[in-house]
């Protein structure tokens, strides 16, 4: 039964409502310094933890709760008569529920000017000493870390004559470790990236110690193959406009794949600008983390017709993708297809009531935003790789014309395009495109001529041409051989990195054919 609470919170959101309440339900408050100030100017009977210790806050603060009085209440376990005699003994009472958040380290460390002092100083002591002893004892004590928990718990007092359910309780244990757990971590994280300076402006990217966390969604039926076990986890922040704020509308569980396919749509359509100012109405479709089909039009049903005419054969059970609400016209064409999963911003209900006759496919909604994870991460054998996003997007102003021959308007126009597709494009890529289209991709091979081929061949098949295309290589022509065949294939500009060892000789070669060349000085390997 809650008895007597000890309230101590660096967020003070909703605070003094759960205190009001909880007061309101007989429960004796203890509080510290701001909190206690709070509570008490808003008429709540508060008893100081300086008076309940007997003992002054010292050291600036840094000493007010690591007492018996404190420790004793929380760790004691009522169905042990030694424990309750020896708190009659020393004369202290019980504490049935602790109400904690922690100094905010996190939030001191990600301004851009924080100096080490305040770092450590953001370090709490006591709070988490607190937390760790009431989860460690939950069957007796209820704690707190989060302001949403503050209704459900209350709810329960109030059914059950101020008794909390031991699940409520372990369930609230359970948050605070994981809680801990990644306080610790940031510390560990950001103290173990300073140098010998420990200046917060020239701290390395990459701590010596890395410690992650993250927050089961759903355990899956399997991963890649039946007899892979998988789950999914999102990041304890997420940033805006990620897969992982997804609100699933309908349709069946998603999968492994499901899961990674989609964030390959979605980081591909989110590149093509979210609003009617910035950008067109894209929509990409991925097969196999790879687009097959991506195109911009002036509508989204425009935007999906061309991009479904690339490769309709690999877009059967694929993964796509719009950067505008789905509408009925375009939900009426994409539900004649085997689709796998649908994400957009919105869905109006007519789209809605479309796809409701297919329950199997899977409709998920995601608010767009155009940002980025801060790092990529793959694991390998005994360890990890971490690397920085490839967040770059190269500008006309940064593109290089290295041949004779100028790239026309409209080439460029293509060429820019091409390029931006060819970033989310498996490594070998070459992405041929014209009018606001892919017209062939090639992806993924050990040879860049075999990609090229293979995109020359997609095109064949899908009867588009390759006359007058643009083409993108996601890394330099290390020989003239990749340049001769897309230019045998129709292209006549061309997009690539340079940089090669024989780049005087691939210019040469593009001068010889007749075609435009541009450098971005930019190339994006994906594996």
């Amino acid at each position: 039964m809650i008895r007597t609470a000890l309230l101590s919170v660096s967020d003070k959101a909703g605070i003094v409502p759960f205190a009001k309440s909880l007061h309101e339900c007989g429960v004796k408050l203890i509080s510290t310094g701001g909190t206690a100030k709070l509570l008490a100017d808003n008429g709540l009977p508060v008893v100081e933890v300086a008076e309940l210790t007997g003992f002054p806050e010292m050291l600036d603060g840094r000493v007010k709760t690591l007492h018996p009085m404190v420790h004793g209440g929380l760790l004691a376990r009522r169905d042990f008569p030694e424990h309750m005699a020896a708190l009659k003994e020393h004369g202290i009472g019980a504490i049935d529920m602790l109400v904690i958040n922690l100094y905010p380290f996190q939030k001191t460390v990600a301004q851009k000017e924080c100096s080490f002092e305040d770092a450590i100083e953001n370090i709490d002591i006591g709070g988490p000493a607190m937390l760790r002893a009431a989860a460690k004892n939950h069957k007796d004590v209820t704690v707190l870390i989060s302001p949403t928990d503050y209704d459900h718990v209350l709810k329960e007092m109030k059914d059950n004559k101020n008794e909390v359910s031991f699940k409520t309780n372990f369930m609230l244990a359970k948050k605070v470790y994981a809680h801990t757990a990644q306080y610790d971590g940031a510390i560990a994280n950001y103290l173990s990236s300073l140098g010998d300076d420990l200046q917060h402006g020239t701290r390395s990217e990459y701590p010596q110690t890395l410690h992650l966390a993250f927050n089961k969604v759903q355990d899956m039926r399997y991963g890649e193959n039946p007899h892979q076990g998988a789950a999914f986890y999102k990041d304890t922040q997420i940033i805006p406009g990620a897969l992982a704020n997804y609100r699933q509308l309908q349709g069946k569980e998603l999968s492994y794949n499901n899961i990674a396919d989609a964030d390959a749509a979605w980081e591909c359509v989110k590149s093509f600008g979210n609003t009617v100012t910035s950008g067109q109405p894209a929509c990409v479709i991925i097969k196999h983390a790879n687009p097959c089909g991506v195109a911009v039009a002036a509508t989204p049903l425009e935007a999906y017709q061309k991009a479904f005419k690339t490769d309709s054969t690999s877009a059967f059970g694929g993964i796509i993708a719009f950067n505008r609400p789905c509408d009925g016209a375009t939900a009426e064409v994409v539900s004649k297809q085997f689709v796998e999963v649908l994400i957009a911003p919105a869905f109006t209900p007519e789209a809605l009531a479309i796809f409701a006759a297919k329950q199997n496919v899977r409709v998920l909604e995601i608010e767009l935003a155009e940002t980025i994870n801060p790092q990529d991460i793959k694991r390998v054998g005994g360890g990890l790789l971490v690397q920085s996003p490839d967040a770059k997007n190269v500008l006309p102003s940064e593109l290089r014309v290295v041949t004779k021959r100028q790239p026309t308007p409209k080439e460029m126009e293509d060429l820019m395009f091409a390029w931006r597709v060819a970033k989310y494009v498996k490594s070998n890529a070459i992405v041929f495109c014209g009018d606001g289209m892919t017209l062939g991709v090639g992806a993924g091979q050990m040879s860049r001529i075999d990609s090229a081929r293979i995109a020359s061949i997609k095109a064949q098949n899908a009867g588009l041409t390759l006359q007058n295309s643009a083409v993108a290589s996601d890394a330099f022509f290390p020989f003239r051989d990749g340049l001769d065949v897309v230019v045998d294939a129709g292209a006549t500009c061309v997009i690539q990195p340079g940089g090669s060892m024989r780049d005087d000789e691939v210019v040469a070669a593009a001068d010889e054919r007749g075609v435009a060349m541009v450098y971005t000085g930019t190339r994006h390997f994906r594996h």
